[in-house]
């Protein structure tokens, strides 16, 4: 069984003939790059359907199994722990197989866990499968890292690498108009279940959607094609190992932009996750509290596209700049929140402060923690290098969950929020640290 398993996931061979023709070539390229980009798309965006549905029925769900805050910190918690640990081992497993089975595996499995998580009885169960989706929900990104650098060259990708992220957004804004639907109807389980129905649909399409490198089906490397006169980074006669060891392990700028990623996942999922009980604490209503938190994934979307079209268009492909820019802003939009969300103040106020914390987040997650984070590693160990960061990510998410419970609960919301910007400044320095590798892996990507 094992091994039907990894000789299911392995990497597609590289196909016995190579195309030479430039119109075929061309030709095959733009189809494939269009269902790669989709297909992925959409899986991502179901994999977010499956995991962040937690947080927008979080108070009903409080309520309903009778738990403390710190309850629903350890919940949270244990999530970000599979997560964070399962991020990693995918990344180092994905540079080496098979992007479209690895990557339908695990939303498979973590839809199967939805369908039945909010029917559980116990807390125990219901920390112990919210662990294991973790588990699964970790084998969603590392396949998409290895699609988007074989499939788009290093000119395009802060562009498409953001665009691409908006499905994480755009899944979170979905579940948000689910779940604020389900609680009107008094029906809040259907936000498990109704995500899991779907997402076993995605899965299944996504094994005749999408293939693995181009050479798997007789298509010359992205940088070939492209004719990028700066080559991607590349040591194929390196092992593995040694490979993970000298550019990801020992790479300190991989470790500097790992850390920050840290502190970054620890606002952004302070935010997202117990936004809605700060607003119903400040006399705002449940269903309000839900509907009002859509727009800060929905307009991250804009923030996260947005970040990745300066980068390209603006910076010479630099996403360094862009996203202390971005930090600056959500460091004051943070504060914003604390200071002006109550229930005197008009809905349209907190849904534009909702709206520019979304906003300014998801610019550095996607390009400082995505696309800069492959700048500066090798093709080969891209997808290891991003799990290898989402490892430190979901640190950040473990302390949003049970750390902010703890600030929360012994010093009120005024010390979690102060927290949240004083670690945008962190972030902004460790970003820093890395301007001048940037500037020498951006000087020459052009494609003729």
């Amino acid at each position: 069984m094992l091994s039907k398993f990894v000789n299911w996931i392995k990497p597609v061979p590289d196909a016995k003939i190579m195309l030479t023709n430039k119109q075929e070539i061309a030709k095959k390229y733009k189809i494939w790059r269009i269902r790669m980009f989709f297909g992925m798309y959409a899986g991502y965006l179901m994999y977010y359907l499956n995991r962040k549905n937690l947080s927008y029925v979080a108070p009903l769900f409080i309520n309903e199994f009778k738990l403390t805050k710190m309850n629903f910190g350890v919940l949270s918690s244990t999530m970000a722990i599979t997560y964070g640990i399962g991020k990693f081992i995918s990344g180092v497993i994905a540079d080496r197989c098979n992007i479209k089975t690895f990557m339908a595996f695990g939303l498979i499995g973590s839809s199967v866990i939805n369908l039945f998580f909010g029917f559980l009885p116990s807390l125990p169960l219901l920390i112990f499968f919210w662990g294991v989706n973790g588990g699964f929900q970790s084998m969603g990104f590392p396949p998409v890292t290895k699609g988007l650098v074989y499939w788009f060259s290093q000119n395009e990708r802060g562009t498409v690498w953001t665009l691409f992220t908006s499905s994480k957004m755009g899944g979170i804004a979905l579940v948000g108009i689910l779940g604020s639907f389900f609680i009107a109807i008094k029906h809040w389980q259907a936000i498990f279940y109704i995500p899991g129905i779907i997402g076993i649909i995605i899965s299944v399409n996504m094994l005749f959607i999408l293939t693995d490198k181009p050479s798997s089906i007789g298509l010359p490397p992205i940088e070939i094609f492209r004719k990028d006169l700066t080559p991607l980074k590349k040591h194929s006669e390196l092992s593995h190992w040694k490979i993970l060891n000298k550019y990801v392990f020992c790479n300190k700028y991989i470790w500097f932009l790992s850390i920050g990623s840290t502190f970054m996942y620890f606002i952004r999922f302070t935010a997202l996750d117990w936004s809605t009980i700060f607003m119903t604490e400040r006399g705002i209503s449940p269903k309000i509290a839900s509907s009002l938190l859509v727009f800060m994934p929905l307009v991250g979307i804009l923030g996260g596209v947005s970040s990745g079209w300066l980068c390209d268009n603006f910076f010479k492909s630099r996403c360094v700049p862009v996203s202390l820019i971005y930090l600056f802003f959500l460091t004051v939009s943070l504060l914003g929140m604390y200071y002006f969300i109550d229930a005197e103040t008009p809905l349209w106020i907190i849904g534009l402060l909702l709206s520019l914390v979304g906003f300014f987040v998801d610019g550095p997650q996607s390009i400082a923690f995505g696309v800069l984070l492959t700048r500066l590693t090798l093709q080969e160990s891209a997808a290891a290098a991003i799990g290898f960061n989402g490892m430190f990510q979901y640190l950040g998410t473990f302390l949003a969950g049970i750390g902010a419970a703890i600030i929360i609960e012994k010093y009120g919301w005024y010390s979690i929020f102060m927290l949240c910007g004083i670690l945008c400044l962190a972030v902004m320095l460790l970003v820093s640290l890395t301007w001048n590798e940037e500037i020498r892996n951006c000087s020459d990507v052009k494609t003729q």
